[in-house]
């Protein structure tokens, strides 16, 4: 986390704000992942900005050293469900897109979980408190969901969501 007198920002605005297409694709995504506002966004794409770049340095290193890298990278991003098998190569990461990123927030798991009815629902829920990993709350919907955790995304003990599915599962 770093000293909090020194906080940096985690994201990086697009360099040319005003391209159409960028635009267009940005809304749809916003829209699509129930994003708060495109910083959110922009957020994710500089998460992936990050991995593809690291990917890139591995490329130039001596070949010994770059599978013990890429090895390492594939394994973190495997654990992270951004990548389908540890097998994967560097091509496989550099060919990941944003919306890789953005299926592995927790909004995108609770609602494609079923646990949310919509995207929104999903984003209210976990803000709310209503939402924990491993009987954990969880507060924040930019979280990015390990393949462990993912099966351990349930309604809190305390929510009244429990309650419900617990008495019509009985």
């Amino acid at each position: 986390m770093g000293d909090p007198r020194k906080s940096r920002k985690t994201w990086e605005r697009p360099g040319h704000p005003w391209i159409k297409e960028r635009l267009i694709e940005e809304m749809e995504l916003v829209g699509q992942y129930g994003l708060r506002n495109k910083r959110e966004l922009w957020k994710a794409q500089t998460i992936l900005r990050k991995i593809r770049d690291k990917a890139k340095a591995i490329l130039s290193l001596p070949k010994e050293e770059r599978r013990e890298r890429e090895r390492s990278l594939v394994r973190f991003l495997y654990n992270l469900g951004l990548l389908n098998s540890e097998s994967s190569t560097v091509d496989d990461i550099l060919s990941l897109t944003v919306r890789d990123v953005l299926e592995r927030r927790l909004q995108t798991i609770v609602y494609r979980k079923g646990l949310a009815k919509t995207i929104h629902q999903a984003r209210q829920l976990i803000v709310h408190g209503h939402i924990a990993i491993a009987g954990r709350r969880v507060r924040s919907p930019s979280r990015l969901v390990t393949r462990e955790e993912e099966a351990l995304v349930d309604y809190a003990v305390t929510s009244p969501f429990h309650e419900r599915r617990v008495s019509s599962t009985s």
